[in-house]
Formats: structure tokens, sequence, C-alpha cells
């Protein structure tokens, strides 16, 4: 008799956990999945092509419906688990639907963070986090023209863009005087200003939303400062929270997130958790690379091998926003015990910022020109000495290499 395994969310971390558990056990379970949205496993990173017009979203689809079927795996889309019975290992969905497990996978992500504020009710009023968001703002922007994005991080420089290639007046709104300012120094963050600026975008910085204004529809949007904008839309992308409510619900450890120890058990051993609805030491996480590694790990246990153990490791940020390339990873702002080196290009939109401390590189900023990240991030994260490249490594990989043959065979 084949195990019974259950999937809550059809999402990209408990998908990979799924595709990995078939090249390793692919006869061990019989597998449900439960997903929320009507649609099969898609690249939920790829929604930003998608309102920029440069991909359909059959494009993003990483599993189509007949794929589960191919699989064997029973797909019930649109549904969502309302209940988990730990006591009689059943999943309970919205509709009554009962369905029995052995194993348990919780990968229900993450929230948009909306500011609990007048108005945030309003139509008009949504987030950037599925599709149905992208096919709201694609709607919107051939009926109405102003948009408003409340968020100057990547999500929202990537819908502010994809708004205004749809023909909307975008204006970007940020609580803080820097852009991105989780991935970016301040030089890096005034450089992706003006370009983006340039592109057409707006920017009001250091500006605190108090409320939205209109009857049905939102109309306008009122600052701190008593200062008011016209808004046919307004996007909020401040930011995700780990979706616990269900394993809190149903008596599932939790603290930010869902707790879960070095295998991705929760606090009960049949079930598990990965993704971004997940707590690990401490960490929550949204980028892909961590989530991967979660889902890798996760299989690995759930066909009873059980030789592989998840590392939160430091990881770098790198990304393609609006067309620009930026890179960062480990401590790039330093302080009075650091070193700085820096080179600047404004005329080709270049910045790197090494952050030195000891010889040995702590912290990276690439914006514009990102070939060297790889090979920065293994200086860093293997902690080597670099006072003999320290007066070249602002050049880049090939031109010290090149350094080093030149000594070497004279």
């Amino acid at each position: 008799m084949k195990e019974k395994l259950v999937l809550i969310g059809n999402g990209m971390a408990g998908m990979r956990t799924v595709d990995e558990l078939l090249k390793l056990a692919p006869n061990k379970y019989d597998i449900t999945v439960f997903g929320a949205e009507p649609h099969g496993n898609y690249n939920r990173i790829m929604l930003s092509p998608v309102l920029a017009g440069d991909k359909t979203i059959d494009e993003i689809i990483i599993n189509d419906l007949k794929w589960y079927q191919d699989n064997d795996i029973n797909l019930y889309i649109g549904r969502t688990i309302t209940e988990i019975d730990r006591v009689n290992r059943q999943v309970i969905a919205d509709d009554g639907l009962k369905v029995s497990y052995d194993k348990l996978i919780l990968a229900t992500g993450s929230l948009p963070f909306m500011l609990p504020i007048p108005g945030s009710d309003l139509e008009g009023v949504i987030s950037f986090r599925d599709i149905n968001d992208v096919n709201v703002m694609i709607e919107t922007a051939k009926t109405h023209k102003k948009a408003i994005v409340i968020g100057g991080g990547l999500l929202g420089l990537e819908a502010a863009n994809g708004l205004m290639i749809q023909g909307m007046d975008v204006t970007v709104v940020h609580r803080s005087d820097a852009l991105m300012n989780q991935q970016l120094d301040a030089e890096a963050a005034a450089l992706m200003q003006q370009q983006l600026e340039e592109k057409g975008l707006r920017f009001l910085m250091n500006h605190d939303t108090q409320a939205l204004l209109g009857s049905d529809r939102v109309e306008k949007i009122r600052f701190a400062d008593g200062s008011e904008v016209e808004a046919d839309l307004v996007v909020m992308a401040i930011g995700v929270r780990p979706n616990k409510a269900l394993a809190e619900k149903s008596g599932i450890q939790c603290e930010r997130g869902i707790l879960v120890n070095d295998i991705l058990q929760t606090f009960t051993p049949n079930i598990y958790a990965v993704g971004e609805c997940v707590q690990h030491r401490e960490k929550t996480f949204g980028l892909v690379a961590p989530l991967f590694e979660q889902a890798k790990v996760c299989a690995n246990h759930l066909a009873e091998l059980g030789i592989a153990i998840y590392v939160t490791a430091a990881t770098a940020t790198k990304l393609k926003v609006t067309g620009i390339n930026l890179y960062s990873a480990g401590d790039f702002m330093g302080d009075d015990t650091t070193e700085q080196l820096v080179f600047k290009d404004p005329a080709r939109h270049i910045y790197k910022k090494l952050v030195l401390k000891d010889n040995k590189l702590i912290g990276v900023v690439l914006y514009g020109d990102t070939t060297d990240g790889n090979w920065l991030f293994e200086l860093l994260t293997e902690k080597q000495d670099i006072t003999d490249i320290r007066q070249d490594i602002l050049f880049g990989q090939q031109f010290v290499e090149q350094l080093e043959d030149t000594v070497v065979n004279g």
C-alpha cells in the first residue's frame, strides 16, 4: 500500500518538493495537492514580465494540468483547506471535502501586507501577489490613468514599471528616503531613482500614507502631512508575512512563521512545512534559492533517505529590476570598523562598493554591472584574505586573473 501524502499549497516551494520527491521515490506516495488559485503551478517571479507584456500567463505555468494527470497526482484547484484534523489525520476543505493523509506538507506561502488604513477596502486597492492581481492591473490600465504604488522595494518598482508600460501615469510612494533599502546603499538607490525618473516614473519619498479616499472606488490618497494625490488604482507592495493562520488554528506551533527543524518538520513529526510560510532558526524567507533548497531537504526525508539537513546559508540578492542589474550580499553598509572600496561611472550608470574588514570582503553592492557577483560572493563566503588583489579587485575577476597570469608567466 502506498502512503498518502497531501500538499496544501500549489505554489513554487510545495511543488518543487513534489518534483524532487518524484525523482527520488516515484512510487512511494499517493499524492494529493490543494491549491487555492484556479491554475496549475506557476512561476510567481514571472508575474512582472506578464504585467509588462513580455510574457503570457500560459508561458509562466510550470506544471500544467496534464502534468498532474501524467504523474497520477490528485489536484484540487480553487479549493481552500480550512481545517487540519491532526488526530484523525485529515484535511478539510471549504466545501466540506475530507482527505486523509499519512504525511502532510504545508506550503501556504505568504500574504501581502495591506496597510490597515481607512479606505483600504475600496475597489481599485490591490496587492501584487498573484495572477488575479495582474489581471486587475491590466484591465484597469485600459480604462483608468492614474496609478499609485505604495512601496519602493523590488515588487513595488516592478509593479510601477509594468503599469507604466501598460500606459498609466505612475507615482511610487515610499516611506524611506532610499529605494530598495533592503538591497542597496544610498548611493546605488539614488542612481536607480534617477534612471527610473528618466524612464517616466514619479516618486514621493519620505511619504507616509494615512488614508485612501473615495465613495466606491479609490479616488485619492492622503498622506500624513495632509497632502493628497489623485489615484484610480492603488497597489500596495510593502512586504509579505508568512501565511500561518491554518497551522495556528490547527494547533501547529508558530511564531512569526510555522516553526520547522533542520529537516523541515513541524513540531508534529508527520507534518512538514516549506517555503515562505516557515520560520527556521529565527529566519523567514522570501527569495527563491532558499525555498528550493528547503524543497530538496524535505523531499529527501519524505523519501526516507534521511541524509540531508537544511542550513540557512548566506545569500546574495541578484536582481534585474526594470532592466537594471543589481547585486548585493553581506554587510554592504559597513560601520566605523570597516573600509570601503568604491568605483563609480555615472555616465554608464555603474556603481560598485566593496566593504572590507581586516582585508576580508564582508559586503558587496553592484549596480548596473553584476558580472563579478558570483566571484565576489565566493571571496566573501570563504573569508579569503584579499591583500594581494586589493588594488585591482574593483576591476573584476578577469582583470585580476590576467594580472596573475602575467606575473606567473612573466
